[in-house]
């Protein structure tokens, strides 16, 4: 599907009931929910206090959809998706799950999100030792990542897009390196699902995670996995529970068989009304098409760095190619970025602080109208 940026802004901005209020710039922390959440949520919330669990079925039927439409997302089959309460989850399953020897390694960047280091550094009473990359303004040269891996490198780690300036780095030069010393591919991608294209298979991505409640526009406690068939075996499963069997609706068959999918993570009960939402908003999403969402982006924040610029502004995020991304990282020479925060919030518009300077994180329903109110909102603060 092709289409005009002006046209996929448009049609997003009409599902963003905070567009009316907010020059919203803080979806890489929190991001606003679509309308179309909003009103299936809330359709959930009237059906669970009217009709209590008669509905059930009909919620576990828009649940599964999620997972088709996940799969659909990052190129995979529905069987590789597990529904997860976030990001941290996902990572745990590889980081809890593989038969981890003293003496192993895991590869990450140094600048990663720190539930993108915990769980690794957690390994260490098992032996296991944590190295970490370090990175230029978020760039990392893969040949770096490949001098720290040796044939005791079980896992590389990478977040497809810096969380605090933005960088998108290119996901298949590191699954070369990773797989050439037999290790997994691990990807969080929260800082870029559903924003820019990605295929599990041609990225040789091994196992992702993302949780929902940033660009894809989402409530907070929905999000996935997606666990390659491939993996699934080399994983011990974490969080047993009655959903992690094919024969889960019976409870009166205790017999030990797993789901031979990547299910078999959903342990216990989902977050029904979150996953419903979080199904709205990723179908609203697939139908604008994910290349014209990243277009569309680019071209907001690519405005936003010329005007952020024009107001004395430096752009402290690689803009450049393949690297940009929908987070904008800038510092305001002279002036404190948590005070110019706080004086925005006053503003109506959202923006946030990371790694000691503000960051900008534009969705494709932003324009150059809200772009106007933060420069205006800058020159305002600088004269008083």
């Amino acid at each position: 599907m092709s289409q005009s940026i002006s046209a996929t802004r448009q049609t997003l901005r009409a599902a963003m009931p905070v567009a009316r209020n907010w020059a919203y710039f803080d979806h890489a922390a929190v991001a606003p929910i679509t309308q179309p959440a909003a009103e299936a949520m809330a359709n959930w919330l009237a059906q669970a206090a009217e009709d209590g669990d008669t509905v059930w079925l009909d919620w576990a039927r828009q649940v599964a959809k999620v997972r088709t439409s996940a799969a659909s997302l990052v190129g995979a089959e529905p069987e590789e998706i597990a529904l997860l309460p976030n990001t941290t989850a996902g990572i745990n399953l590889v980081a809890e799950g593989l038969d981890w020897r003293s003496g192993d390694n895991v590869v990450t960047l140094a600048d990663e999100f720190p539930s993108n280091l915990y769980p690794w550094m957690q390994l260490k009473h098992r032996g296991v030792e944590t190295r970490l990359v370090p990175t230029d303004q978020g760039r990392v040269d893969p040949e770096t990542i490949a001098e720290h891996c040796d044939e005791r490198t079980r896992v590389v780690s990478v977040s497809w897009v810096c969380y605090s300036n933005g960088c998108r780095r290119p996901l298949r030069p590191i699954a070369d390196i990773a797989h050439r010393c037999g290790a997994m591919f691990f990807v969080d991608a929260i800082q870029g699902l559903g924003v820019f294209p990605i295929d599990v298979d041609e990225d040789g991505i091994d196992a992702l995670a993302a949780d929902g409640h940033k660009w894809l526009l989402g409530p907070e406690g929905a999000g996935i996995a997606y666990i390659s068939r491939r993996t699934l075996d080399q994983l011990q499963p974490i969080g047993i529970g009655w959903n992690s069997v094919v024969h889960g609706g019976n409870f009166n068959q205790i017999e030990l068989n797993l789901k031979p999918t990547a299910a078999r993570y959903e342990g216990g009960t989902l977050n029904m009304a979150g996953f419903i939402g979080l199904g709205a908003s990723l179908e609203l999403l697939l139908s604008l098409g994910i290349e014209n969402v990243a277009a569309t982006i680019l071209d907001i924040t690519d405005l936003a760095c010329e005007k952020l610029a024009a107001a004395g502004a430096r752009i402290c995020s690689p803009r450049n190619g393949e690297a940009r991304s929908g987070i904008v990282s800038f510092e305001l020479p002279q002036y404190d970025p948590d005070r110019f925060r706080k004086f925005c919030l006053d503003q109506g518009i959202a923006l946030n602080c990371r790694a000691g300077r503000l960051r900008l994180s534009a969705h494709a329903y932003n324009t150059e109208e809200d772009l106007e109110r933060l420069i205006a909102a800058i020159e305002q603060f600088k004269s008083g």
